[in-house]
């Protein structure tokens, strides 16, 4: 799995922000507010994401409505878990990528090794 490329992470990030689905015309009128970009270029971006396994896709009307598959967090994990497959020491690994944590993304890990622990022992 590969991170998105600038235009797709736009538009995935505009799509897990919105939390609904969108047109394309939707999502290229919000990315003209920051810089001009073709309708054509965003429908073939949507449509690469959607062949990907990105984003499902509905009919409304005469357009497609576009919204993710997973979740941001989802995606993000992912691409933590392939980024630990690069590395025979995984602890190693682990343990540089805590050691830079802040106080309070410690503190989400050690609540979140909890909830998986107490999901285990059910």
């Amino acid at each position: 799995m590969r991170g998105f490329g600038d235009l797709e992470a736009e538009i995935m990030d505009r799509l897990w922000s919105w939390d609904r689905p969108a047109t394309v015309r939707e999502v290229v009128d919000d990315l003209q507010r920051q810089r001009p970009v073709a309708y054509t270029t965003v429908t073939t971006v949507a449509d690469i994401l959607h062949t990907k396994g990105w984003l499902r896709r509905d009919k409304v009307g005469r357009a497609w409505a576009y919204e993710p598959t997973c979740t941001r967090e989802a995606y993000t994990a992912q691409l933590m878990r392939q980024a630990l497959e690069t590395t025979p020491d995984r602890a190693g690994a682990l343990l540089h990528f805590v050691d830079g944590m802040s106080s309070d993304e410690a503190s989400a890990l050690l609540a979140a090794l909890e909830q998986v622990k107490a999901r285990d022992t059910e």
